[in-house]
């Protein structure tokens, strides 16, 4: 059996087509901590669990879970800042609950860091030299 490259190449494109293709929004976000909030794993998974009230998996000094819009959401402390890495479910539609885990996500921020998103806000904007 011969196979031409034009052959391989409709193959391929049928392929393609064939294929569902979803996209996942991920972002990885650093935050400073607020002084007297200390950078404690401890800490930081008690703040986690008053804001998604979920199973929450804990693999050394990274907590991780899933909650809402988001199907994924990975937390650590690396050099006194608090990184948060989240996964967004596109599937989900319902403003309700975009707009909820939105609020549980700010909470939990507020909560770990002591800033609020309005303190946040400044901050990355200082850092970029926009003020």
């Amino acid at each position: 059996m011969i196979i031409t490259a034009a052959s391989r190449q409709n193959s391929f494109k049928q392929t393609l087509s064939e294929m569902k293709i979803s996209y996942k929004r991920i972002a990885m976000q650093q935050y400073k901590l607020k002084r007297g909030f200390k950078p404690e794993p401890d800490r930081i998974f008690q703040a986690m669990q008053e804001s998604f009230p979920v199973e929450i998996s804990r693999s050394g000094d990274r907590f991780e879970t899933s909650y809402g819009a988001m199907s994924k959401i990975t937390v650590w402390v690396e050099n006194k800042m608090l990184c948060v890495e989240t996964v967004s479910d596109t599937t989900v539609k319902d403003d309700e609950t975009i707009l909820q885990t939105n609020k549980a996500y700010r909470d939990f921020l507020f909560k770990a860091t002591g800033y609020t998103a309005k303190e946040r806000l400044k901050m990355a904007k200082k850092e970029v030299g926009e003020v």
